[in-house]
C-alpha cells in the first residue's frame, strides 16, 4: 500500500497540531466532542458484528474494539493528567505504553459496552471538570517526560477532543470496508 494512503488512513483527519491562539468558542466545542464521544461511538457501532470488532482501520492498526479499548485508557489517563495539574503545581505526569496496554487480552478480546460505559462516566466528570474551570485554570500545565515539554491544559483539551474524532474516524473506517462489501 501506497505511504500516502497509509498515512490517510492512520490520520484521516489529520494530524494534530497544538493551537497557538483559541477563543471561548472553541473551548466550548473541544468540549463538546468530550461529551458527545460516548454517543458517537454507540451510534457508529450499533450494527458492528464480532469480524468488524476484531479488523483493523489499517494494515498493522488496531482492531475497532482495540480502539474503544484505547480511548477509555487514554483517556482515564487525561483526566488525572487534569486533575493533577489543578491541584498541583506543574506536576509530572506518568506516561505509559498506549501500544502495550491495546496488546492486552482484555483490550483485544473485551466486549466495547464496558469501555463505551466507563468513556460515558469518566467524560461527565471531566466535562464538569472543564465547564467549572476558568481561564487562569485552562493556562495551568503539566510536565510530560517523555516529550520533555510543558503543557497547557487547554492545548491538552485541544489533544484530546482531536484523538476523540481521530479515533472516531478510525471506526467509521472499519464501518466502511463492510458498507462498501
Amino acid at each position: 500500500m501506497e505511504d500516502s494512503v497509509l498515512e490517510k488512513l492512520r490520520y484521516p483527519i489529520g494530524r494534530f497540531s497544538p493551537p497557538i491562539e483559541y477563543s471561548p468558542a472553541d473551548k466550548a466545542k473541544w468540549i463538546n466532542i468530550l461529551d458527545e464521544l460516548s454517543s458517537m461511538l454507540r451510534s457508529e457501532l450499533a450494527d458492528f458484528n464480532e469480524e468488524m470488532l476484531n479488523t483493523p482501520y489499517r494494515p498493522g492498526g488496531w482492531s475497532a474494539r482495540q480502539v474503544v479499548h484505547h480511548l477509555a485508557d487514554s483517556h482515564m489517563n487525561a483526566y488525572i493528567r487534569f486533575k493533577l495539574t489543578l491541584t498541583e503545581e506543574l506536576p509530572t505526569i506518568r506516561p505509559y505504553k498506549e501500544a502495550d496496554w491495546a496488546e492486552l487480552q482484555d483490550s483485544k478480546t473485551a466486549a466495547p459496552g464496558l469501555s463505551l460505559n466507563l468513556l460515558e462516566a469518566l467524560h461527565k466528570r471531566w466535562v464538569e471538570i472543564l465547564k467549572n474551570m476558568n481561564d487562569q485554570d485552562f493556562e495551568r500545565k503539566y510536565y510530560h517526560p517523555e516529550s520533555k515539554k510543558e503543557f497547557t491544559l487547554v492545548a491538552a483539551l485541544a489533544l484530546y477532543a482531536w484523538h476523540s474524532m481521530h479515533h472516531l474516524s478510525h471506526i467509521k473506517i472499519v464501518k466502511s470496508k463492510f458498507a462498501l462489501a
